[in-house]
């Protein structure tokens, strides 16, 4: 808990600087308290940064702690609610607020049992209120602006965050919702490069200022810069045009840290939503890099310390030195989802009666060792339990079951549905753009083949289970050229047999290749189909790669080579995933970073039913030197 004092700056509206009492039981023994804490950050695996080695007659250096979350997605608890069970992955992750508030607390404990240490801070670097059920509940279907805390805002209240930084999937459900829970937090919610459409000032405060009690040294004042994505201009531009644009991560943070140091902070953290290394999803749209906080850190002088967002990576350390100050800067990002928690060390020295750093580390604790803080479950165990009942009810009827199971041999309805509503999506969104007159084409893998849609009443997690990753959609143009040289890789997925069978699925599917030597995974095979009028092909399996699509029609007609489609893609695959090619490097012409799960359930929820005959038609099949495969179900 700290007991800091706090200054807004900038102008917008920040949450109330009030803070709740309790992060730690004062009524346990400190010995009790301070053994338990060791134990839990042993087991999260925290190790001590080392003693700044000054000489002995140097006056007191004193260590602050930062503590940093990012990309929580909307998750508190850890519960993957389309499965309705707890979350794991291959890695055995877990996920939420409740399990960080662990953490956090055994941080502090940590802390106050050190001598004269200052009280850590608390910040994250963005995309809080979208990733989860629990969180498409409070802003679609008990929208937050009705008057229920958003339980985004109650956890990370009830943990005592000092700042957050805006993310790009803070602006998906619009301003309302946004500045709604923006006003649920007892914290500012920090974005400096957020600036007004027409005066480009910030909309939101662009930093805070926090005095952190220095025992015995008075006090240190840290200013917390918050900066977002730039791509929102792309992402969101149907909830930002003519009302919010954003500026460069780089630019922004040179005219804002000078600023910071100005109103008197002694160190400089910078939230920043914008990952490690130069990159764009979005090419050359914006005249603004996506992710660019390493080369921030290396040439705006000023900055201590980096927490990173937005790339999904776990970076417990990077050091940089900045080209102008010759100063190190160190940076970290905690992965995603409240799976990791951010601890950023910096040793400080009083010179001269201001503030000096003297040395800077970070490393990232593991939140599946821990336990879920039992007031973070508490606080919002209804909200979750409300959620799970939605998630598991009746959203809509289908006519007819669809399964998955054969997907990866056959043209199935399943995967036509999904295809369906990429390419759907894509078409709306396109419409009054220079590409809304060409054709659009989608792409689907047989993600999983214990997939279904039952016949008769559906559910979210039956529509879920179709698409169980959390990719978004992004839509590319390709020639048909480009069209059939990815097919023809696609089709390495098979593998090559000689006769028309009847053959087991595993003597045809998940053939060995270079790249796959373990056998291609499902994942990897991609189905095209187009939305209004067929992509119709052949894949003949007696032949070799690289030569098996036959029969490759638009229309009814003969693929030109020349002719140009709008393609349908996720980001996995468009970010280079599976090594596909030509769509990595295809101009990309919507990329609104909607998740592609939630676009099918939306359909669903909309239109009440799932009829595969509005778009199920076979327009590829398996064959031997022309003779239909058989492969029996």
């Amino acid at each position: 808990m700290t007991d800091s004092d706090q200054t807004i700056a900038g102008t917008g509206a920040g949450g109330p600087a009030n803070q709740a009492d309790g992060a730690v039981d004062h009524n346990v023994g400190r010995r009790t308290v301070i053994g338990g804490a060791a134990a839990v950050l042993a087991a999260a695996g925290f190790q001590a940064a080392p003693a700044y080695a000054g000489k002995p007659k140097d006056p007191e250096v004193v260590r602050l702690t930062i503590m940093g979350t990012t990309d929580l997605h909307g998750n508190v608890f850890n519960w993957d609610y389309f499965k309705n069970a707890e979350y794991d992955d291959s890695a055995h992750n877990d996920i939420g607020l409740a399990k960080v508030a662990t953490l956090v607390k055994a941080v502090r404990a940590r802390v106050k049992a050190t001598r004269h240490a200052p009280d850590p801070l608390m910040i994250d670097a963005g995309d809080t209120i979208q990733g989860t059920p629990l969180a498409y509940y409070f802003a679609k279907i008990q929208p937050i602006t009705g008057g229920h805390r958003h339980p985004m805002a109650a956890a990370m209240n009830e943990i005592e965050y000092d700042a957050a930084a805006l993310g790009n999937h803070e602006f998906n459900y619009g301003l309302d919702i946004l500045r709604k829970f923006q006003s649920q937090l007892h914290f500012p919610l920090l974005g400096a490069n957020a600036q007004d459409w027409t005066t480009g000032l910030p909309v939101f405060p662009p930093y805070v200022l926090k005095k952190v009690q220095v025992h015995g040294q008075g006090t240190v004042t840290v200013g917390i810069l918050g900066l977002t994505n730039p791509g929102i201009a792309i992402w969101d531009k149907a909830n930002v045009e003519n009302k919010v644009k954003f500026g460069g991560i780089v630019e922004l943070a040179k005219e804002w840290v000078p600023k910071v140091r100005a109103a008197g902070a002694d160190v400089v953290i910078v939230a920043a939503h914008s990952g490690m290394d130069l990159s764009s999803s979005y090419g050359d749209a914006l005249p603004v890099p996506e992710n660019a906080s390493v080369l921030m850190a290396e040439t705006v002088p000023g900055i201590d310390a980096v927490l990173v967002g937005h790339a999904h990576l776990e970076i417990p350390q990077r050091l940089v030195t900045n080209k102008v100050s010759g100063e190190q800067v160190v940076l970290t990002e905690p992965l995603k989802w409240g799976m990791r928690l951010s601890l950023i060390d910096l040793d400080l020295q009083k010179v001269k009666g201001k503030w000096k750093v003297l040395a800077r580390a970070s490393q990232v604790l593991n939140a599946n060792t821990v336990m879920s803080d039992p007031e973070v479950v508490r606080i919002l165990q209804e909200d979750h339990d409300k959620v799970v009942g939605y998630v598991n009810s009746k959203i809509g009827t289908c006519t007819q079951a669809m399964s998955a199971a054969t997907a990866p041999w056959e043209d199935t309805a399943a995967l036509d549905f999904v295809n369906f509503i990429q390419a759907d999506a894509v078409s709306k969104a396109l419409a009054g753009t220079p590409q809304a007159a060409l054709p659009v084409l989608a792409i689907a893998a047989p993600f999983n083949r214990a997939a279904a849609i039952p016949a008769g009443d559906v559910s979210i997690r039956d529509v879920a289970g179709l698409y169980i990753f959390d990719n978004t959609l992004l839509a590319v143009t390709m020639t048909g050229a480009q069209v059939k040289d990815y097919l023809e890789f696609s089709a390495q997925y098979f593998k090559q047999v000689s006769g028309p069978g009847p053959f087991p699925a595993d003597q045809v599917t998940n053939a060995v290749t270079p790249t796959a030597p373990g056998g291609t995974p499902d994942y990897n095979y991609d189905i095209m189909g187009g939305l209004t009028k067929p992509l119709a092909y052949k894949i003949d399996i007696a032949k070799a790669p690289g030569a098996r699509i036959t029969d490759l029609t638009y229309d009814g007609a003969p693929l030109a080579a020349d002719q140009q489609f709008v393609v349908a893609v996720n980001n996995y695959r468009q970010s280079g995933g599976g090594n596909f090619p030509h769509v990595k490097t295809a101009p990309v012409v919507y990329n609104r970073q909607v998740e592609i799960r939630q676009l099918m359930i939306d359909y669903v929820t909309a239109t009440g039913e799932v009829n595969p005959n509005t778009f199920h038609t076979t327009d590829w099949s398996l064959t031997s030197n022309g003779a239909p495969v058989v492969v029996p179900a």
